[in-house]
């Protein structure tokens, strides 16, 4: 952007506002004028707006912005746990807790820093999560918004216990899609996955690309590091790099298990899909002072686009 963003003056892109329930949360924007809202419930990226106010990401109509219900929608972050697979409750308890603003975060490299707005939420071990998952750890997540509109998110989770600790992480992210019936996955293809409406059986993705008919829930493993979700009707593809996430997790509850849902609309299924980078079948084991990282990059392209152009073989960011 030239001038422009040689003089863009991140700080000045990122203002703490309050939503409706009196939460503090960061509003980042960039010099084309997207934005991105996160609020400190959760760490949780709430809005996803690109430079013409549309907004990329789905939250019902009936979610709920109270601690210590999670929020249904945005980017929700699962830690210690993703999905059932431990003793905590569903996606562990980060998603429920409030984070606060690190005001001395280090600086983003100077090549990285051009129109680029960013905050670093942290969440240290509290005494209540001590009781369920006795591990010390210290959890820094930057998310920032670049000079094109992309969305970035950064985990780091160190262990400061004097003993290793596992976990299973996920970016629980929900898409905002025109109709779930029009959308379509591809770099998932020929990938083995755990069906989770069928006790984690595994299977083989025989499709040339992932559809939609009726419910699923599934966790790809060892998939590729650029996965592209197309959405026929908005003419866009959604466009997913990740680095330390092995596994995608795809869920859309369809009919009969949105209408169950307290905090999702009876037809709300049809305007959203989960694509999640995560840690599944894995999980990460962190020896005391150890640090992981694990990155998500989400971009928007116009649906020309397609798995052979954007490399699905595979380089991520």
């Amino acid at each position: 952007m030239g001038h422009s963003a040689a003089v863009w003056d991140c700080r000045a892109a990122t203002e703490i506002t309050k939503d409706w329930n009196g939460i503090d949360q960061i509003v980042l924007r960039n010099p084309r004028g997207a934005l991105a809202r996160v609020s400190l419930h959760g760490a949780q990226v709430t809005s996803w707006r690109n430079e013409h106010g549309e907004e990329l990401l789905f939250t019902s109509s009936k979610a709920i912005f109270k601690a210590p219900k999670a929020i249904r929608g945005g980017i929700p972050i699962c830690f210690p746990q993703f999905g059932t697979c431990g003793s905590l409750e569903l996606h562990g308890f980060a998603r429920n807790r409030m984070w606060f603003i690190d005001d001395n975060p280090p600086p983003l490299p100077a090549n990285d820093s051009i129109g680029k707005s960013f905050v670093d939420l942290l969440l240290k071990s509290s005494e209540e999560d001590m009781k369920c998952w006795p591990h010390s750890f210290e959890f820094r997540l930057r998310v920032s918004l670049t000079t094109d509109g992309d969305l970035n998110l950064i985990s780091r989770v160190r262990n400061i216990n004097g003993k290793p600790f596992s976990f299973s992480f996920a970016y629980h992210t929900y898409l905002l899609v025109s109709d779930i019936s029009e959308i379509r996955i591809e770099g998932l293809e020929t990938l083995d996955y755990l069906d989770n409406l069928l006790q984690k059986e595994r299977f083989t993705e025989q499709g040339d690309a992932i559809t939609f008919e009726s419910e699923v829930d599934r966790v790809y493993l060892s998939s590729p590091n650029i996965i592209a979700v197309l959405d026929h009707e908005r003419k866009r593809t959604f466009v997913m790099r990740k680095e330390g996430l092995p596994d995608v997790a795809v869920w859309n509850p369809w009919d009969k298990k949105a209408k169950s849902m307290v905090d999702m609309g009876d037809e709300e299924y049809k305007q959203m899909l989960c694509v999640d980078g995560a840690i599944f079948e894995k999980p990460v084991i962190l020896k005391p002072g150890e640090e992981w990282t694990g990155r998500l990059q989400l971009s928007v392209v116009a649906s020309s686009f397609c798995s052979e152009r954007l490399g699905l073989d595979r380089d991520g960011l």
